[in-house]
């Protein structure tokens, strides 16, 4: 016991502290060797259950990709082709405003052949023949339905829970709930790329991985695609690391003493920025050294992963970032909006990020890290199962498509070789077991441990939470 007016000398503190100073080392040591299990965020005693994944990739494709062009197989549509799709089917459904006053609206069947894949016999396009090869390893939801038509709310809607931005973002509100990851890189990271080609026009949004109203220390960290990923981590001519460490010291003993006197949970935010970014001096420079990447991995993911900044690049990233202890990695990649280039760009697009996609899946397992790595690809919502423009046309695509759409999961808890769900015979409408926006983010938290329904968050007077007062967690997809 330390006695009231008694100085807290070296000697007191390591002779009065429980299990003195080897607990605390033991701890550390502990909460290094099990990521994922910190107990420094919200959840002070851990998640609610027991975790089946400890770290998630999500593989965004922004832009929607054409789910009736690449997975769901609707031999109906085929046999349709050029012929109107029937008003009961359309049943007044509100699309884009670039085909909202569109009066034809022909059948377009899919533009390569979707065939059973392996021993689960789940659709693939032959337009991913990468994709296709690894299909008993993933688990295809042919039901995702959501309310959003247009790009930017659809993927706010995926990401926050709410098509309106402001709200935090997912990997926020993991690092909420369950603490920093690791100690030299940011627990939350974002990427994005886009096809080369830059055929739309589409916007990375800050608050695609912003913190809404949690504390901004949760907020993803954006690593660049050209230049230095992460800006400002290089020291000026003259300061050396210990130099460095001395004024980080004395400039948090400041920050603190700001603390005292004005109570601004910011504060901590700007110490810990100020620490990670100390340490990432050492440990950027390391992760994107792909030097030591066997030439076997390197073929995996294609040859624009030796391209700074481009989808296969920021997938063997991404692998880099999880294995070192990144528990949220955010990966979104535009350029699926074929609304007047479908039977080119589409093919394009397949190209650039299908070998990679599987690369990524294929690489986890060989390290022994997809059996608790949760792998999501999909897009924001699906295309039109009709034609936008006019058949034969110089100008044809798909508009958006909310009402049925395709994604698929890997690794992290989830049953390999299953495709749940189905939607109608022209793939329009989701017909058995729809799965929502919230539903999604309820059973990703699920596999992290976390009861979504607990995880929440006091702001403005009420309690908010990721998936809102939706969302029911799809146990058919759960191993």
């Amino acid at each position: 016991m330390i006695l009231p007016g008694h100085a807290l000398t070296r000697r007191i503190l390591l002779g009065h502290s429980a299990a003195g100073l080897g607990s605390l080392a033991l701890g550390s040591l502990l909460r290094g060797e099990t990521p994922g299990l910190r107990t420094d965020g919200a959840l002070k005693d851990g998640p609610h259950h027991a975790p089946k994944a400890r770290r998630v990739v999500y593989l965004l494709q922004n832009g929607a990709p054409s789910h009736v062009d690449l997975f769901d197989h609707k031999p109906q549509l085929a046999a349709l082709h050029g012929q109107q799709i029937p008003d009961s089917v359309v049943n007044g459904r509100r699309f884009s405003t670039m085909t909202g006053g569109q009066k034809d609206r022909p059948c377009v069947g899919a533009i390569r052949p979707i065939l059973p894949r392996g021993d689960s016999g789940a659709t693939v396009s032959d337009l991913l023949p990468h994709t296709a090869r690894i299909a008993d390893k993933l688990c295809f939801v042919k039901s995702m339905v959501t309310t959003q038509v247009n790009h930017a709310p659809a993927i706010t809607h995926f990401l926050t829970g709410n098509e309106r931005p402001g709200r935090p973002s997912m990997g926020a509100w993991l690092s909420y709930g369950l603490g920093k990851s690791c100690d030299d890189l940011p627990t939350f990271v974002a990427m994005t790329s886009r096809d080369q080609e830059a055929s739309c026009g589409q916007i990375f949004y800050d608050h695609y991985w912003g913190s809404g109203f949690l504390p901004s220390v949760h907020q993803g960290v954006k690593f660049r695609g050209s230049g230095d990923p992460v800006l400002y981590l290089e020291d000026p001519p003259g300061i050396d690391r210990e130099l460095r460490r001395g004024m980080l010291d004395d400039l948090a003993a400041l920050n603190a003493l700001r603390k005292e006197t004005v109570h601004d949970p910011e504060i901590d935010t700007r110490i810990a920025s100020y620490e990670m970014s100390y340490r990432m001096q050492a440990s950027v420079p390391e992760l994107t050294d792909f030097s030591n990447e066997p030439e076997s991995v390197l073929r995996m993911y294609g040859p624009d992963v030796h391209r700074k900044g481009s989808y296969a690049y920021n997938c063997l990233l991404a692998r880099r970032l999880l294995e070192r202890g990144t528990r949220f990695v955010q990966l979104m990649h535009a350029g699926w909006d074929q609304h007047k280039n479908l039977y080119t760009q589409l093919e394009i697009q397949c190209r650039d990020t299908d070998a990679p996609s599987a690369a990524l899946v294929l690489d986890l397992e060989q390290r022994g890290l997809l059996d608790d790595t949760l792998v999501i690809w999909g897009g924001e919502f699906g295309r039109t199962p009709f034609l936008q423009g006019q058949l034969g046309g110089d100008a044809q695509g798909r508009d958006h498509h909310p009402y049925a759409f395709t994604l698929w999961m890997a690794g992290g808890g989830i049953a390999p070789g299953v495709t749940h769900g189905a939607s109608d015979e022209f793939g329009f409408d989701v017909v058995e077991d729809p799965v929502t926006p919230h539903d999604l983010q309820a059973t990703i938290l699920h596999l992290l441990g976390i009861d979504h329904e607990r995880l929440t968050y006091r702001f403005q007077g009420r309690r908010y939470r990721l998936t809102d007062v939706h969302g029911v967690v799809v146990d058919p997809v759960l191993a």
